[in-house]
């Protein structure tokens, strides 16, 4: 006969074994995931990292070169500029694109039966390849049978040469940019909005609240934390930029549109200097974990989580 000490004590064995058999199995449907972060990232990041104190052009053999490639980035004039205008092009991409992108979600938070139709619609351009969106704004872009001088024209308005001007290169690519991830954000955006209780909008109403200070007052609290994660996102995403600046001006004119990983490409790929490129991905990598940890810090002071 069994006694109830020892009943409890195998209940126990038993409970254990089958938390123990679920974290098991939890881990097994983790390890792809856990096997491609470290393959993909964590392990290119340490190669990286070591390369980056070597000088090494593929075809001879390494030679440790210390910090000689940091210094000699920060010496770099071309470096330099291609810095700025990476900073150029996230402070044009990302606060333009959040309240681009607040306002369509606004205006499709409203009751439609249409109103999943437009989600799609706005959705499309995520879903498309960054190369295909390239060639054909390429195409919208061009000075002389380019649509957007065309319609231009109509209105009395000569288009300027767009890839092809210092002045204007960046700004177009800043609006294919925010064109293309204007629909991932408006998602982002409409799920904040509906999980935000209208019994917070009747009570204002009731109390006499305008439109505006119900956004105000309401609304843009209350999607402090969407929008600190579309901000975080966004500012990753930017400082990477690549495809368009690779497909449409490759850089040009005069490296107006150069950004860090198109000349970080140049100079692995083109000139061979993998030392010199993998020190100027390091120097990115802490760039872009740097601005991430200050917009954590600052999150504290305007972020709320709560309703």
């Amino acid at each position: 006969m069994v006694t109830r000490p020892l009943r409890r004590k195998l209940k126990k064995r038993k409970v254990k074994g089958i938390a123990y058999n679920e974290v098991l199995w939890g881990y097994l449907f983790l390890l792809p995931n856990i096997v491609g972060v470290f393959s993909f990232i964590f392990f290119p990041l340490v190669i990286a990292l070591g390369l980056s104190f070597f000088k090494w052009d593929i075809l001879t053999p390494s030679v440790f070169f210390g910090l000689k490639n940091y210094i000699k980035i920060f010496q770099d004039i071309t470096f330099l500029k291609v810095f700025r205008n990476t900073i150029y092009y996230v402070a044009g991409t990302v606060p333009l694109g959040i309240f681009i992108a607040l306002i369509f979600a606004v205006a499709l938070n409203r009751a439609s039966r249409l109103i999943k139709l437009y989600r799609a619609i706005y959705f499309l351009p995520v879903v498309c390849s960054m190369i295909a969106v390239a060639i054909v704004w390429q195409w919208i872009y061009n000075p002389e049978f380019g649509f957007l001088n065309f319609v231009l024209s109509f209105i009395g308005i000569k288009g300027p040469k767009w890839l092809s001007s210092t002045q204007w290169a960046m700004p177009a690519l800043i609006i294919v940019s925010i064109w293309k991830g204007l629909g991932f954000n408006i998602v982002i955006f409409l799920a904040g909005l509906q999980g935000i209780p209208d019994v917070y909008y009747e009570a204002a109403r009731i109390d006499g609240a305008s439109a505006w200070n119900q956004f105000w007052r309401i609304t843009l609290p209350l999607l402090s934390s969407t929008t600190f994660f579309i901000t975080v996102i966004s500012v990753i995403s930017s400082f990477q930029i690549f495809d368009q600046v690779f497909i449409m001006t490759d850089g040009g004119p005069a490296r107006s549109t150069s950004v860090i990983v198109h000349y970080l490409y140049q100079n692995a790929f083109l000139y061979f200097k993998m030392g010199y490129a993998s020190a100027m991905g390091c120097i990115l990598f802490a760039a872009i974990l740097s601005v991430t940890l200050i917009q954590v810090w600052r999150a504290k002071t305007w972020v709320h989580y709560g309703i």
